[in-house]
């Protein structure tokens, strides 16, 4: 299946069932008084996380959501059916807006949680419920409320613990084939790698990581050369980044003190939070260089870039230093949990339990109407 991060669809709430004016008729009772009944609440549309999703491909094809409306009120009292709702699943990681607003609505961070986008009209009210003491014949209803009508834009952030960031060719997808099961695409020419890749690191019994591996990144991708910077989004969830840089300049990649001060700049430029983020440095393809060679050449890079943090060296299509990678990386994610991140608009509401009764209150306006004809208080 194709991978796609964005989509844009609508989504229509049904409206509320009108209430009924109407009046008990039955032989020998000829002081029945009113009975119409309340109307059906609308359905709602709700998004709900769904595991084993990653991408939004479907709403390529699906583009608008409907939810049907409330049944009317009917006579002796019988109030109309309520419209069920309609759940719609989305990968786990996405993000909300509302289109004409921009405004984020919600987060879709775990499986089960249930975003509110769409929320059903409120039933109209029969005429039992003008009923009082001074007005025993009401000829008075109210109509549904509508339901509500949004254009979503749907984007997807990969929700994963390391992320792998380098310029193409830099063995990015060596490496996460090294570190987990994940099979992405290695070729020995630029951009191999045309779309985010998921891979599940393991270091031992109930210990292990998510990595995400994103198309490389060129001087200009900013202005959109090469791919641009649009699947760096992927990166924002993670708590590691892993910066890769070929120490082999020979291969026609440029020199690894350039990459690196590349994709920094390139990085600052897209996001400053995520610019940032920890991030550790990768040396990689030391099998290329002769053994003597090695350590001159990493350290001379580190001294360069005047590089303080973490550093490793290691040959990903070998597997050398992967091992001590990935442990080094299980042992930092362990001493610094994910935060958990709160939950944006209505998601945390469930409207579909939640009592709809006191928002009733009716005042005589648009929603309202009357039969022609004075009450007759006999009735």
């Amino acid at each position: 299946m194709k991978f796609v991060d964005e989509a844009t669809v609508k989504v229509i709430a049904g409206d509320g069932g009108n209430g009924l004016i109407s009046f008990r008729r039955e032989k020998f009772m000829p002081n029945g008084g009113p009975d119409g009944g309340d109307g059906g609440d609308g359905g709602s549309i709700w998004l709900v996380g769904r595991e084993g999703l990653n991408t939004l491909a479907d709403f390529r094809n699906v583009r608008t959501y409907h939810a049907e409306r409330g049944e009317n009120g009917g006579s002796n009292d019988c109030t109309g059916r309520g419209a069920s709702d309609v759940e719609v699943a989305v990968p786990i990681g996405t993000q909300v807006y509302d289109a004409a607003t921009d405004e984020l609505m919600g987060d879709v961070m775990r499986e089960g949680q249930r975003l509110l986008v769409a929320r059903g009209g409120v039933h109209g009210q029969g005429n039992l419920r003008f009923k009082t003491s001074t007005n025993r014949a009401p000829r008075k209803a109210t109509k549904g409320k509508p339901g509500e009508r949004r254009t979503l834009d749907l984007e997807l952030k990969l929700i994963a613990d390391v992320g792998l960031l380098g310029m193409p060719n830099a063995g990015k997808s060596t490496l996460i084939r090294a570190l987990s099961s994940a099979r992405p695409k290695v070729a020995d020419y630029p951009f191999t790698t045309l779309y985010p890749n998921l891979g599940v690191v393991s270091v031992g019994t109930h210990r292990s990581f998510l990595m995400a591996d994103v198309p490389g990144v060129i001087e200009g991708a900013a202005e959109g050369a090469g791919l641009g910077l649009r699947f760096l989004r992927h990166l924002q969830r993670t708590r590691v980044l892993l910066h890769l840089v070929d120490v082999y300049p020979d291969l026609g990649t440029g020199d690894p003190v350039q990459q690196a001060r590349t994709i920094i700049g390139e990085l600052g430029r897209f996001s400053p939070e995520l610019s940032q983020r920890e991030r550790w440095l990768v040396l990689n393809k030391l099998d290329l260089l002769p053994a003597e060679e090695r350590e001159p050449r990493t350290a001379a890079i580190v001294e360069a870039l005047g590089w303080t943090g973490p550093v490793f060296g290691i040959a990903a299509i070998s597997g050398e230093g992967t091992r001590e990678l990935g442990f080094a990386l299980m042992a930092y994610l362990e001493a610094h949990p994910r935060v958990a991140e709160p939950e944006h608009g209505p998601a945390a509401i469930d409207w579909s339990s939640a009592g709809r009764d006191d928002a009733l209150e009716v005042a005589p306006g648009d929603d309202d109407w009357t039969e022609d004809s004075t009450p007759d208080e006999s009735e």
